[in-house]
């Protein structure tokens, strides 16, 4: 369960590269993610998740801009796949699985970078324009985000 929870965070990195690492660490400041202890407790530490929340916000308006470039460029893949890997790992790292939580997180991150691309480039192609299509992509990974992090 551990590591499936692992590879869904890093599904919402390849959605969204910030959502992941800044749900993870809300849960680890305030919902209960056990990170202390751990060599990635500074995800709970006091002002990590607020920074990293709104970093998440700013990339929820700036993935609308027509000038965002696309998630699947070297740039934006890697950055979802290290998102994808801090935050796998630290689902992993609360239950003593960290290296398979983090394997996790980065084939999540792919799999979220390329079915989510061609996801929404099928959505955007049934609204007539790409809009709809990221808000819904952008609900689809703030509720899996909240979903995967309280039940880790």
């Amino acid at each position: 369960m551990v590591l499936l929870l692992a590879l869904l965070i890093g599904v919402v990195a390849g959605l969204r590269a910030l959502m992941a690492p800044a749900a993870v660490a809300f849960a680890a400041r305030f919902g209960g993610l056990a990170l202390s202890g751990t060599p990635l407790a500074f995800m709970g530490y006091a002002w990590t998740p607020w920074i990293l929340g709104i970093l998440a916000v700013g990339e929820l308006v700036t993935d609308k801009l027509p000038t965002t470039p696309s998630r699947k460029i070297p740039v934006q893949f890697g950055t979802r796949l290290i998102t994808g890997a801090l935050s796998g790992a630290c689902i992993g790292a609360a239950h003593d699985m960290l290296v398979g939580g983090l394997i996790a997180g980065i084939v999540g991150a792919a799999i979220g970078t390329w079915g989510g691309s061609a996801l929404r480039t099928k959505m955007a192609a049934a609204f007539g324009k790409d809009t709809p299509a990221a808000i819904v992509e952008d609900i689809v990974a703030i509720v899996l985000a909240v979903l995967v992090v309280s039940m880790a």
